[in-house]
């Protein structure tokens, strides 16, 4: 897994840029913690780019519901939490949410679904 520092502005004017850590993993990677950690995806995109094709077990909130609908995901707050979208900017802002929010493990898919797909790994349709 390598590191990488997503800065993140603030959307609300004027607050101060905030920066986390958050770690990048690969398609690969992803998957081997989903079948051997039980990690959690939450696949941040559009309802149309979910229906398109997305990954098995993955939970869809869009990005911009990630905010509000953060207490759905507090039953994971100490298991490994993947956020996914389509090539891995989105989910960046959505790793920062639930890191703020107290997740003790949140990783970004490097690529996102792009990179999954190149993996050949399975996706399912709706």
């Amino acid at each position: 897994m390598k590191k990488i520092l997503f800065t993140i502005l603030a959307l609300l004017g004027g607050q101060n840029a905030m920066s986390a850590s958050i770690e990048s993993v690969s398609a690969n990677e992803a998957a081997k913690m989903q079948n051997e950690r039980h990690a959690v995806i939450v696949d941040v995109r559009e309802t149309d780019e979910w229906n398109a094709g997305h990954i098995a077990g993955a939970i869809h909130i869009p990005l911009s519901d990630v905010k509000n609908r953060v207490a759905e995901l507090e039953k994971f707050k100490d298991s490994p939490v993947i956020t996914q979208c389509r090539s891995g900017a989105r989910s960046a802002k959505a790793a920062e949410v639930l890191k703020n929010a107290g997740f003790s493990a949140v990783y970004n898919l490097d690529g996102g679904i792009n990179a999954w797909q190149k993996a050949a790994l399975d996706i399912q349709q709706n």
